[in-house]
């Protein structure tokens, strides 16, 4: 078994931590052209074009509901969000992108080139290779 020391291991973690950066830098440039955080920005992307509970878009951006609410206070507050009851359950709020919303995500989309699709110089078979490799390092 390698070692973080061994060279091979430590250009892999390098890389990782280049990739990485280059995903969170193009997320941070492509939120800066709208005053917004790259957490907004992924809030905006999650909701596509069907209102949401605040629950489903937590799970699709990563994060607790509790930790959305100032995020998605402050794209209200711009006019990209609004909160919506649920037809089925009035106790829930649904979230929806505004028009001004809706423009912003098709404007970020255009902006997230190697953060939409990082695997794409990549085949099938690389892909699944990765995935498999990935997998065995998250559950060892």
């Amino acid at each position: 078994m390698a070692s973080a020391r061994d060279p091979l291991s430590s250009e892999v973690i390098s890389l990782f931590a280049k990739i990485t950066t280059r995903y969170s830098r193009e997320y941070e440039a492509a939120a800066a052209q709208h005053d917004i955080t790259p957490q907004q920005v992924k809030v905006l992307l999650a909701l596509d074009e069907t209102p949401l509970p605040m629950r489903r878009i937590a799970e699709r951006v990563g994060a607790e509901p509790s930790n959305l609410t100032g995020v998605i206070d402050r794209l209200q507050a711009r006019g990209l969000v609004e909160r919506r009851p649920d037809p089925n359950d009035r106790r829930v709020k649904l979230l929806a992108t505004t028009e001004a919303g809706e423009a912003a995500a098709k404007d970020l989309q255009g902006r997230l080139c190697f953060a939409s699709d990082p695997l794409v110089a990549l085949g099938d078979d690389q892909r699944r290779e990765l995935r498999d490799l990935l997998r065995l390092m998250a559950d060892s």
